[in-house]
């Protein structure tokens, strides 16, 4: 009964009003050091339930329908940032279970092989051969590694420390941090690019997310411009299909990105753009900055509420 009230909720409110929800990983079990990463069990009733109660569009119908205003009612779309290879292996499968478009964006550096630096540190965190870690590397003294709660309260603690360097920085501290700690580096966790290319064949859409994945706003404005371009042109030469969207890393107004950057994404000649700013996207927004949302709830229930209460913008 709540899922129809739902469903009628968005059917007389949420016209031309773009619901866009992002995801990185689906895993092929829950991982203690990825609470907030869907399995695939929990990844697949969300697909079910976006079947069964709304209007799955791919981004570029969506944002075309967007634009004319035309977007029918309970329309929603689904997105991934990094080029995460359970994209491929996991969340495909399920996509085309329940005939879910999605949209895929790479940071095209990491599909030559290492992962990024923030998977690598939450590896470090959570190998099980450690029980101290030394954290010199960033002024921080030998902790305790004690249960999966502490070690994802550790790495809560020191993301936020790295996040905002340069991102070559950001895998030179991690590079010290592996050293300190005498560990062997994580299997590669993302796309190659022929496995990107399998997966555009498979009918999904393909974006951009620079090649490095820094926070743009520390760059110059040729910096940005080099990544925002490169990763699109690199893409396009992987698929043999033009690229027409692009996603900011981290992806914050202001804080990760400014103007100016949204003029390089312009300049590249980009279609959309998606930030990680909450909310619904309508005909007068920026289309070159579409809000999206991830309700992380773990129960349908919660999901479908959440999901409605963003649509109505309550």
């Amino acid at each position: 009964m709540l899922h129809s009230i739902c469903k009628l909720l968005g059917r007389l409110g949420s016209k031309n009003k773009l619901s866009i929800l992002i995801y990185h990983q689906v895993l092929e079990q829950a991982e203690p050091m990825h609470p907030s990463e869907p399995d695939k069990v929990r990844f697949r009733w969300q697909m079910k339930l976006l079947r069964d109660h709304y209007n799955p569009l791919s981004l570029s119908q969506a944002t075309r329908l967007l634009k004319e205003g035309n977007l029918p009612a309970n329309s929603v779309c689904v997105t991934f940032d990094d080029g995460y290879l359970n994209n491929l292996e996991v969340a495909l499968p399920i996509l085309k279970e329940f005939d879910i478009p999605a949209t895929v964006f790479v940071a095209t550096r990491f599909s030559e092989g290492g992962n990024m630096w923030n998977d690598r540190l939450i590896d470090l965190v959570g190998n099980q051969t450690l029980s101290t870690i030394d954290l010199s590397v960033l002024n921080l003294s030998i902790e305790n590694l004690g249960n999966w709660q502490a070690r994802n309260q550790l790495v809560k603690k020191l993301i936020p420390m790295i996040k905002h360097k340069d991102y070559q920085e950001r895998q030179r501290i991690v590079d010290r941090l592996y050293k300190a700690n005498h560990v062997e580096e994580s299997p590669a966790k993302m796309m190659t690019p022929a496995q990107v290319k399998e997966l555009a064949e498979a009918g999904v859409e393909i974006g951009a997310h620079t090649v490095d994945h820094p926070i743009l706003k520390s760059q110059t404005v040729n910096e940005q411009k080099q990544q925002i371009e490169e990763s699109k042109q690199t893409i396009e030469e992987w698929i043999g299909q033009s690229v027409a969207g692009f996603a900011y890393p981290n992806g914050q107004p202001n804080n990760d990105y400014t103007e100016e950057t949204v003029e390089q994404v312009k300049q590249a000649s980009y279609n959309y753009a998606v930030s990680t700013r909450w909310g619904i996207s309508t005909p007068e927004s920026d289309m070159l900055q579409l809000n999206r949302f991830t309700p992380w709830d773990r129960t349908p229930t919660k999901f479908h509420l959440r999901l409605t209460r963003n649509q109505l913008g309550i």
